[in-house]
């Protein structure tokens, strides 16, 4: 009895060490590679490259702020070339005309604009509206194209729009002439540049219907 008691005793704390560390090293080994697998380093390299996209997409924004005011078009002519007719058709007035145009839009390029929105645009006041902006006419200019076509000389241009009021009032108006244009950034946001102000051209239209 006293040897079968004796049997019973829990093996020493050195034994129990011994015993022990395999199993440790074998959970360890085990949850190392769980933690490791395929998907886990995907993920990271995934978000990683994300990421790095983020802040060159921020850098790149960064590096257009002020372009617009530093680096104006070359604007030399905009001006009316021919009034085709102003006639009143459904109660409101229609003007049809062609201009001139002769601008140099390099200038406004960087190397982070994809594209120019270039428009010619008629302001005038009415008694009804104090102030009306009317697009005449339209064109895309892509920062593959050469740098002639990036300049823009025509003469005569018929306009893609009419000048079309809300009512009856275009007869004796005056009509400002002037180049607004939307920079399209390959990233960031859109933002506008326009003619400085007192160099558009203006002209009066028609006192009486033709």
């Amino acid at each position: 009895q006293r040897e079968r008691e004796g049997n019973s005793t829990p093996p020493p704390p050195a034994l129990l060490d011994t015993l022990t560390f395999p199993l440790l090293l074998d959970y360890t080994s085990t949850t190392t590679n769980k933690m490791h697998t395929v998907w886990v380093r995907l993920n990271a390299v995934v978000f990683f490259g994300l990421t790095v996209l983020l802040c060159l997409s921020i850098l790149a924004a960064i590096s257009k702020i002020g372009h617009a005011s530093r680096y104006q078009p070359d604007i030399k002519v905009l001006k009316l070339n021919n009034m085709k007719s102003l006639k009143n058709h459904g109660g409101v007035d229609r003007a049809l005309l062609s201009f001139d145009l002769h601008a140099d839009m390099n200038p406004a390029f960087h190397w982070n604009i994809k594209q120019l929105f270039v428009y010619v645009v008629a302001t005038y006041a009415t008694p009804t509206n104090p102030k009306n902006q009317i697009v005449l006419w339209d064109r895309i200019l892509e920062s593959t194209d050469t740098v002639l076509q990036k300049e823009l000389k025509e003469e005569n241009i018929f306009v893609k729009y009419g000048l079309v009021d809300q009512g009856a009032e275009l007869r004796g108006t005056e009509v400002e002439l002037s180049l607004v244009w939307d920079h399209m950034p390959l990233t960031g946001v859109l933002y506008m540049g326009e003619q400085k102000e007192g160099t558009a051209s203006k002209f009066v239209l028609p006192m009486e219907y033709r």
